[in-house]
């Protein structure tokens, strides 16, 4: 356990190192999209996530090594989604702070905020390329629910988790 780290809500001065950040996080991936330059240009906006959603960053020593945005029920959200799911989306670690429970970290904590927002199912849209992002969600209960668009010719899926009845 790292206790090296913090998370924290999302603030403006955040904006670039986040959106660097993601640009970092998603860069090993850059083959296998087939229109890299335009994933790269929206992975580069993360921090627009901001509008509609909650931010949620990591930071260590006073730099931001990881975020993912938490978007309520009843924001705007893809179509694939039901409309009353919060969903996490864009969870970025930093390639030189993997492998000491960020990932998770932040994950657990949209999973509090769904709570919060007393919801019965959090979701989430993730891909098979990501041989460490997906197994860290079944493990932590996610399933699958059914396939999502393609995004620049890789297949993406929508996974659910239950999380109890709402309050």
């Amino acid at each position: 356990m790292t206790s090296a780290f913090k998370l924290r809500d999302f603030s403006a001065d955040d904006t670039s190192a986040l959106n660097g950040v993601a640009v970092a996080a998603f860069a090993q991936f850059k083959t296998a999209y087939s229109d890299w330059p335009a994933m790269e240009r929206g992975v580069s906006q993360m921090s627009q996530l901001s509008q509609t959603g909650e931010i949620v960053v990591a930071e260590m020593d006073g730099r931001i090594i990881g975020g993912v945005a938490y978007v309520g029920p009843g924001k705007p959200k893809a179509p694939y989604f039901d409309p009353n799911w919060p969903i996490i989306r864009m969870l970025v670690v930093d390639p030189q702070a993997r492998g000491h429970g960020l990932g998770r970290a932040l994950t657990e904590e949209c999973i509090r905020r769904a709570q919060r927002d007393k919801a019965s199912v959090i979701a989430l849209h993730t891909t098979p390329i990501m041989t460490v992002a997906l197994p860290m969600y079944l493990r932590m209960g996610f399933k699958l629910r059914g396939e999502a668009p393609s995004i620049y010719g890789v297949p993406y899926a929508v996974y659910t988790m239950a999380l109890g009845p709402a309050m």
